[in-house]
C-alpha cells in the first residue's frame, strides 16, 4: 500500500504532508483538531539526516503548536549500517530523536504511532516505539534482529532460537507478538481513520504519563513477569 492511500484512509478531513526522500512531515486535521505527522517510508534506512529532520519537527511542533498530538508513521529497515554513520556517533542522532518524543511527552504533547511497512531495530526503538501508544497495520513487518543475527549476538544455536520463539514471544518477530509483549496495543486490518481517531481520543483521555504497557503484556501472557518485577524494584 502506498504512502498517498494511507494518508488520504487515515486524514479524509485533509492533510498537508510532504515527502523528502524517505522522510514525511506536515500536518492533517483529525476529529481531535490538527496534528503533526511526521516519518519515514520506503523502508527508510534511518541516518543522522533522517534522525535530525523529525527531532527538528517535533521540536518546531513543540515550540509553534503547544500540545498539539503527534502521529509517527513508521517504516523503516532499521538504523543505517554503514562505518561511517557509526564513527559520527548515530547512536547519539538517535538518542536525541527519542529524547525529543520525550520532551515532547512532559510538555503534553501525546503521540500515536503507526507502522505501515517495516518497523526493525533502533530505527523502530528511536521514535514508533516511543510513541504514548503504537500501532501496526497487519501487512507490516515488526522486528528488532533477525533470529540468525540474534544466534550471533547471543550465541544461542539458531534451532534453538526458532524452538524458543515458537512460544516465546520475547524471541519472536511480526507484529503479533509484539502486541502480546505490550508494545503494540493493536492492529489495524487497514488504515482507518476512525481507528485513529478512535485511538487519539482514547490516548487523550489518559493522564499524561501512563503507561500501561506492561500490564498489557501481562494480561496477553507476553511478559508475566515484567510489572511485578518494576513494582519489586520500586518499592526496595
Amino acid at each position: 500500500m502506498n504512502l498517498s492511500t494511507i494518508l488520504d484512509a487515515l486524514f479524509p478531513a485533509g492533510h498537508q504532508v510532504r515527502v523528502d526522500g524517505h522522510q514525511l512531515a506536515g500536518t492533517a486535521s483529525t476529529t481531535a483538531g490538527d496534528v503533526t505527522v511526521l516519518g519515514t517510508t520506503d523502508a527508510a534506512a534511518i541516518d543522522h539526516e533522517i534522525a535530525l529532520y523529525l527531532a527538528q519537527q517535533i521540536l518546531v511542533t513543540i515550540q509553534a503548536h503547544p500540545r498539539r498530538p503527534l502521529i509517527f508513521l513508521v517504516d523503516t529497515q532499521g538504523q543505517a549500517l554503514s562505518r561511517a554513520q557509526e564513527l559520527l556517533c548515530l547512536n547519539g542522532s538517535l538518542a536525541h530523536l527519542a529524547a525529543c518524543v520525550d520532551l515532547a511527552r512532559r510538555l503534553g504533547h501525546v503521540s500515536l504511532s503507526l507502522v505501515t511497512g517495516e518497523a526493525v531495530s533502533g530505527g523502530y526503538l528511536s521514535f514508533g516505539l516511543m510513541a504514548d501508544r503504537a500501532y501496526a497495520l497487519a501487512s507490516s513487518q515488526v522486528r528488532v534482529m533477525d533470529l540468525k543475527a540474534m544466534a550471533r549476538v547471543t550465541k544461542i544455536d539458531h534451532a534453538k532460537l526458532v524452538e524458543l520463539s515458537a512460544s516465546a514471544p520475547t524471541f519472536a518477530p511480526g507484529a503479533e507478538n509484539y502486541q502480546r509483549m505490550g508494545a503494540i496495543e493493536a492492529i489495524w486490518q487497514a488504515p482507518s481513520a476512525t481507528l485513529l481517531d478512535a485511538a487519539l481520543a482514547q490516548l487523550l483521555k489518559t493522564r499524561a504519563g501512563t503507561d500501561l504497557r506492561m500490564l498489557a503484556a501481562q494480561d496477553r501472557t507476553g511478559r508475566v513477569q515484567a510489572a511485578s518485577i518494576v513494582d519489586q524494584i520500586l518499592a526496595a
